[in-house]
């Protein structure tokens, strides 16, 4: 777990440099950054949009595809880091307590 945090921060901390060094911060606003994140998260639904349900679960086959889907789950990733960071959410604590909160909800023993 600790490895975890340490490349959580260390992934943190490369963003922030990056958007420094370019001088993003001003845009880099949580309403800026929440909307990147919906028109990334829009490409990557646009990568699948009229794929059939087995072309979808084949798509790591498909170097070109992979590599399309890749590029764009990046993209998601980095703005939510970024949307995180701005308004001090500790990611892996977010997670933690939502799979609890999840498991709680819908336990094992509850099978759709």
């Amino acid at each position: 777990m600790t490895n975890q945090l340490i490349q959580a921060h260390a992934l943190v901390n490369a963003l922030r440099k990056f958007a420094e060094e370019r001088e993003w911060e001003r845009f880099h606003s949580p309403k800026n950054l929440s909307m990147a994140l919906s028109v990334e998260v829009a490409e990557l639904v646009e990568i699948f949009q009229w794929l059939t349900e087995d072309e979808s679960r084949n798509a790591a086959n498909d170097d070109a595809l992979k590599n399309a889907i890749s590029e764009e789950v990046a993209d998601v990733l980095i703005y939510l880091v970024r949307l995180a960071d701005k308004l001090e959410i500790d990611l892996n604590d977010a997670v933690s307590k939502k799979i609890i909160k999840n498991a709680q909800k819908y336990p094992a023993s509850h099978k759709t």
